[in-house]
């Protein structure tokens, strides 16, 4: 049946439909998402951010293995986004980035206690609010869903993931006013490979990032879902060169095709 109708109905039909379904099934979340106290604090700080880097440039850093040819000692004194399990390189590096940013369920579930412990802003999905017995005041919760595909403008409002973390921090750079944004670390490359977004459980040491720790042995995941984060990736590019603004790609080797590249000792 959803065949015969897909192959009658145009497609802006389609997919007007599918939105509408979409709001439809977000509805029941939308109160809390608004009115509980948490999110309105978070609402209201995240007014702060509005254009605060109006201008500047900063760093997304993934976190793939590429992070480990990559000299991020000179990322010191630049604005940075670190994303999920990062701040396994703190000590290495000496130093923190400066915000932080999570919004897979399982990840923020598994690490909610180091997450909360690092002494810099943290953005957090809103639906794994449950997993912080309070709210620190360095914490802001994002209203992050998977469905209903946009770039967000206004970071106050809903935000679509784009089944990756980077695509958030991309929303969250532009809605700080980042003229320049270049990414370091999005291998955009799984050894680890099965149907998207299927949840697994780490049998050994990761391959997929920069550190073995990071989902090791015992560590519940998702396998990526690369197509669905191109999707978003084209929306950022689009809504980013619009505004006459810029994300560049200076991932050593990455797979990820979307932005244009630049070599990442040539930016210093």
């Amino acid at each position: 049946m959803k065949q015969i109708i897909t192959s009658i109905l145009p497609a802006p039909v389609l997919q007007a439909a599918k939105n509408t379904y979409d709001a439809l099934l977000r509805l029941p979340q939308a109160p809390d998402a608004y009115l509980h106290p948490w999110r309105r604090k978070s609402r209201a700080r995240l007014l702060e951010y509005h254009n605060r880097h109006r201008g500047e440039r900063c760093f997304i850093i993934g976190n793939g293995p590429s992070l480990k040819q990559t000299d991020l000692t000179k990322l010191k004194n630049e604005f940075t986004f670190g994303m999920n399990r990062i701040y396994l390189l703190f000590p290495e590096l000496g130093f923190t980035t400066t915000y932080f940013v999570s919004i897979n369920d399982l990840v923020i579930e598994q690490c909610a206690d180091e997450i909360a412990a690092l002494p810099i802003p943290k953005f957090i999905a809103w639906h794994s609010n449950r997993h912080f017995q309070r709210m620190p005041e360095d914490m802001i919760f994002l209203y992050t869903t998977y469905t209903g595909p946009k770039f967000a403008y206004d970071m106050t409002r809903r935000i679509w993931e784009g089944a990756t973390v980077t695509n958030v921090a991309l929303q969250l750079a532009f809605y700080m006013g980042f003229q320049q944004v270049i990414l370091i670390g999005v291998d955009h490359n799984f050894t680890s490979k099965g149907e998207a977004n299927k949840t697994v459980v780490s049998n050994g040491d990761d391959p997929n990032h920069f550190d073995p720790r990071y989902f090791g042995k015992g560590f519940r995941w998702q396998l990526p879902d690369l197509e669905t984060s191109e999707m978003a990736y084209r929306m950022a590019r689009q809504a980013y060169e619009r505004a006459g603004r810029q994300v560049l790609d200076a991932t050593i080797g990455g797979k990820l095709t979307v932005f244009p590249k630049v070599p990442y000792e040539s930016l210093f």
